[in-house]
Formats: C-alpha cells, sequence, structure tokens
C-alpha cells in the first residue's frame, strides 16, 4: 500500500463528505430525524466526529484506494455498498434492540448512507484524478 497515496485520498474525503453530510444533516433532513426521534436525538459530537472520521478510513480502504485504477463506476459501486452496509449495520441494530426505533427513518437512513458512500467516494476518486 502506498500510504502517501491513501493518505492524499483520505484529506480529499474529509470535506468532501463533511460538506455532503451536513447538507443532508442540517438542511435536508433535519425535520426527518427530529420528527422521528424527538427527545431521543441529541448530538454528540466527540464520537460523531470520531466516527467519521474512521468510516471514511474504511471507505477508502475498500472502496477508494484497492480501485484507482477500475474507473469511476467501480468507486462508486464499492462506496455505495460500503455505506449500504455500514448505515444498514447501525439502522438493522437499532430496530433489533432500540424499542419504538422508527422503521422508515431505518429506511431512509440506508439508503442515504449508500448515497453518501457512493457520492464521496465518486467525488474523492474525481478529486484525486485531477492532481
Amino acid at each position: 500500500m502506498n500510504v502517501q497515496t491513501f493518505l492524499a485520498l483520505y484529506l480529499i474525503s474529509v470535506p468532501v463528505f463533511f460538506v455532503i453530510d451536513m447538507i443532508w444533516l442540517g438542511f435536508i433532513a433535519s425535520t426527518f430525524y427530529r420528527d422521528r426521534l424527538g427527545s431521543m436525538l441529541e448530538i454528540s459530537w466527540g464520537p460523531a466526529v470520531v466516527f467519521y472520521l474512521l468510516y471514511l478510513i474504511g471507505l477508502i480502504f475498500f472502496a477508494v484506494y484497492p480501485h484507482l485504477s477500475a474507473g469511476w463506476q467501480t468507486v462508486a459501486l464499492y462506496g455505495g455498498l460500503f455505506g449500504f452496509f455500514t448505515y444498514a449495520t447501525y439502522d438493522m441494530t437499532n430496530l433489533a434492540t432500540l424499542k419504538g426505533w422508527p422503521l422508515d427513518l431505518a429506511v431512509v437512513d440506508i439508503v442515504w448512507g449508500t448515497i453518501l458512500g457512493a457520492s464521496v467516494a465518486t467525488v474523492t476518486y474525481v478529486v484525486y484524478g485531477l492532481f
């Protein structure tokens, strides 16, 4: 593994991820989550930032870095799959263990995770290719 390439991809992905996810969480779906979770919704920024930074290591490791020579479509596919499985793990675990976890929230969140993974992986790949 070329650590310099991996690090470059990671550093590109961080702002891409935060911009895309903050648009989703801050503007598009903020009331959707608030309406369904009510008082359960409380952002703890430390763990949230740690999750995002770790998520991006996985996304780069599994979806972007190994497919740099395959093209954006392959990167998008693997990014989408990574997002799907990570968000499905979270939401399905919540459905299985938390009384009252909304099914529609789980479905929307899994779809969002798939879109987020695919889009962040693809944009990271494209931006990396510009250098």
